[in-house]
C-alpha cells in the first residue's frame, strides 16, 4: 500500500475537466433553502456561497468518465485488500473569494499522505488525505479542502470482543445474519443512544443541568457548557426537513437507489435517517414521518422514517 501510496503523490495536482454547467441561481437558491441561509447578499450580488465550491464540479449519476483522479486508485486497492469501510474524519476549506454567477470551475486533486495500518474503534485501517483546489477559467484558485477518510477493516462482530462497545456491556451471543459492514462507532456518548434503538426508543440527550437538547449526542452542552447529561425519550413523529436520494457510488450493505432524509422532531432538534416504505418519487419536504426500527445484524438497530398520516 505504501509503495502505490508513494506513485499517487508523486503524480502531484491532477486536473479533471472543467465543470459541465457554469454557477447558476437556480442551485444556489436551492442551495440557500437546504441550509436555511437567509442572507440575502448571494442573490442578490450573484454570488454563491464559498461552501457551495464542490458543487458546481460533481459529475453526476451519468457523467461520462474523463479521467480518474490520484484518489481513485488508492480506494480500489484498499477496497481490494478487505478496507471497505469509509468515514470522513477532517474536511478543512479556506476560500479564496467568492464565486459569481456564470463562472466555470475546474477542480484539481493532488493526493497528500497515506498512514497505516492503524489500529481504531472501528477496525484496522488507513487513513487517506487529498487536496482539492478549485480554479476559474482565469487559473485563479478560488477554494481550496483538505479531505481525510479512513479506510478500514470491518471487525469480526461474531467475536467476543467489539470496539467501540462500552467495556462494562456483554455483547450478544445470538448467532444468526452477517455483520452489517456500516457499524456505527459507540462510545461514551453515544452509547445509550444505540441501547435506545435496541429497545425501540428514540433517545434525545439533554442537558442535566439546563435542558437543552441537543443531537447529534456529545460531551458538552452547547448552551451552559456543562458536562452533565441525561436524554429524554422522543415521541418518534416528526416531518422532513430535507433529503438527498443516494445512488453513487454502491453503499456496503445497502441497495441503490435509496432516501437520506434530514427529519425535524417536535422536540425542536433535527435527526438523519433513511425514508422507507415510500416509493422514492413520492417523497416530498414537510411530509409527516414515524420512527421505525430495523435490525440490521444481530446487534445493531437502525432508526428509519416511514410516512405517517397527518
Amino acid at each position: 500500500m505504501t509503495e502505490l501510496a508513494a506513485k499517487q503523490v508523486a503524480l502531484g495536482e491532477v486536473r479533471g475537466a472543467p465543470a459541465a454547467d457554469p454557477v447558476d441561481v437556480p442551485m444556489i437558491r436551492h442551495w440557500l433553502a437546504a441550509m436555511g441561509d437567509a442572507n440575502p447578499v448571494y442573490l442578490e450580488e450573484g454570488l454563491a456561497p464559498p461552501a457551495m465550491a464542490q458543487v458546481w464540479t460533481m459529475q453526476g449519476l451519468r457523467a461520462e468518465a474523463k479521467g480518474s483522479s490520484p484518489v481513485d486508485a488508492m480506494m480500489t486497492a484498499l477496497n481490494a485488500r478487505g478496507y471497505t469501510g469509509v468515514v470522513a474524519t477532517n474536511c478543512e476549506q479556506t476560500y479564496h473569494r467568492y464565486v459569481r454567477v456564470g463562472e466555470r470551475l475546474t477542480a484539481a486533486t493532488r493526493f497528500a499522505d497515506l498512514a497505516g495500518p492503524k489500529r481504531t474503534a472501528l477496525g484496522v485501517g488507513y487513513f487517506a488525505t487529498w487536496n482539492i483546489t478549485w480554479y476559474s477559467e482565469d487559473d485563479e484558485p478560488v477554494a481550496e479542502m483538505l479531505f481525510r477518510v479512513l479506510k478500514f477493516r470491518p471487525p469480526d462482530r461474531t467475536s467476543d470482543h467489539e470496539p467501540g462497545r462500552p467495556p462494562d456491556r456483554e455483547p450478544d451471543r445470538t448467532p444468526g445474519r452477517e455483520p452489517y459492514p456500516l457499524q456505527p462507532a459507540i462510545n461514551q456518548d453515544t452509547a445509550f443512544f444505540w441501547e435506545g434503538t435496541r429497545r425501540g426508543e428514540l433517545r434525545i440527550q439533554s442537558c442535566a443541568d439546563c435542558g437543552e437538547l441537543r443531537h447529534p449526542p456529545g460531551p458538552l452542552c452547547p448552551r451552559c457548557r456543562s458536562t452533565n447529561r441525561t436524554h429524554t425519550l422522543a415521541t418518534g413523529t416528526g416531518t422532513l426537513y430535507s433529503y438527498v436520494v443516494h445512488h453513487h457510488p454502491p453503499v456496503p450493505g445497502r441497495a441503490v437507489p435509496f432516501v437520506v432524509g434530514v427529519v425535524e422532531l417536535p422536540e425542536g432538534v433535527r435527526i438523519v435517517g433513511n425514508v422507507v416504505d415510500c416509493p422514492i418519487e413520492e417523497v416530498t419536504i414537510g411530509m409527516p414521518l414515524r420512527v421505525t426500527y430495523r435490525p440490521m445484524d444481530d446487534r445493531l438497530v437502525l432508526p428509519m422514517w416511514t410516512p405517517r398520516e397527518q
